[in-house]
C-alpha cells in the first residue's frame, strides 16, 4: 500500500501544502495540482454536488503521481467517511467536530478494530487492488489515514483541547468563515474573540501533539496564519484562483486594448517599419 507522505511530514513537525478542490474535478486536475507543487488535493463534498463516482475517478488519478488525495465529507457520518476511504482517501475531514465524542468517532470511522469500526474490504481501490497480507494492509491503512476534524464552530472553539487530545484525530482545520459565522461576528478576521479561538486551536494542538491547519485565500493570509503556527494549508479555492487570474487577465487586455476610431474614420495604417517587424522593406 502506498504511503501517506503529507501525515509524515507534519507528524514529524514539518509542514505540507496544497489545494482545495470545489469546482474542477476534471481528468487532469491532480497533474495539475501536482505540477504546480501541491503535495495534496482536498476534494470537498460538503458545498458541491461531486458524486461518490467522481471522487473514485479522482482518487485513481492521484495513483502514481506522489500526491496525497483528502476528501471533505459532507457530515460526521460512517457511511461517508468509510466509503471515501474505500475508494482511496488518504485523509478525511469531517465539518463542525464540536466535542471530544465526535471526535472520537470520526476517528473510530478511519480505523478497523480493534482501534476503530471500519468495515473490512481488501483488494479494492483504497490498497490499489493488489494482494497481500491483510493484517499488514490494515497496519498500514490505519498509519497513513490522516484525521481532520474542523473546528468551525463557537462550540467546537470551546472544546478545541478536548478534541485535540482525543487518540487518532491529527488535525484541527481552523474553519474561519463559519467560525465568525456562529461567534455572530460574520467575517471580521481582526476581531479579538475570532483571534482568541485561532490562538486556542494553535495551542491545543502543541499541547497534544496535533497539527494546526487553514485554507489561506492570499500570501497575507499565508504569512498570518504560518506565523501563528499553523503547519498544514491548502492555497484558495480553485473557483477563486481560476476567477482571480482570469479577471486580473481580461483587465489587463481591456487596458491595453487600442481605443476605437471615431465614427466615419477609418483606422490609420501602421508604418512600412512596423508591418516589417521594425525593418522597412528595401
Amino acid at each position: 500500500m502506498r504511503d501517506n507522505p503529507v501525515k509524515s511530514r507534519i507528524a514529524a513537525g514539518g509542514h505540507a501544502f496544497g489545494a482545495m478542490i470545489f469546482e474542477f474535478f476534471t481528468p487532469g486536475i491532480a497533474q495539475i495540482c501536482k505540477a504546480a507543487g501541491a503535495e495534496f488535493i482536498l476534494f470537498d463534498m460538503e458545498h458541491t454536488a461531486v458524486s461518490t463516482e467522481t471522487l473514485r475517478q479522482q482518487m485513481a488519478l492521484c495513483r502514481g503521481l506522489g500526491i496525497a488525495p483528502f476528501v471533505r465529507v459532507p457530515a460526521t457520518e460512517y457511511d461517508f467517511i468509510a466509503r471515501m476511504l474505500d475508494v482511496g482517501a488518504m485523509g478525511i475531514m469531517v465539518p463542525m467536530v464540536d466535542t471530544a465524542e465526535q471526535a472520537a468517532f470520526v476517528a473510530s470511522c478511519c480505523r478497523y478494530p480493534p482501534l476503530g469500526r471500519r468495515g473490512a474490504a481488501f483488494g479494492v481501490a483504497h490498497d490499489d487492488f493488489e494482494p497481500g497480507s491483510v493484517l499488514e494492509k490494515i497496519q498500514r491503512a490505519n498509519e497513513r489515514t490522516l484525521v481532520i476534524c474542523q473546528i468551525e464552530t463557537a462550540v467546537g472553539a470551546q472544546n478545541c483541547d478536548a478534541i485535540a487530545a482525543v487518540p487518532g484525530v491529527d488535525v484541527l482545520w481552523l474553519g474561519h468563515f463559519d467560525l465568525t459565522n456562529f461567534m455572530g461576528i460574520p467575517a471580521q478576521f481582526d476581531h479579538p474573540r475570532y483571534l482568541e479561538a485561532v490562538n486556542a486551536v494553535v495551542a491545543a494542538c502543541d499541547r497534544h501533539g496535533k497539527t494546526a491547519a487553514f485554507m489561506a485565500s492570499d500570501r497575507q493570509w499565508m504569512q498570518d496564519y504560518l506565523a501563528r503556527g499553523f503547519r498544514l494549508m491548502a492555497y484558495g479555492l480553485d473557483i477563486s484562483i481560476f476567477q482571480n487570474a482570469l479577471a486580473e487577465g481580461l483587465q489587463f487586455m481591456r487596458s491595453q486594448a487600442p481605443a476605437p476610431a471615431s465614427p466615419g474614420r477609418k483606422r490609420a495604417k501602421p508604418a512600412a517599419g512596423a508591418r516589417a517587424g521594425g525593418r522597412a522593406k528595401r
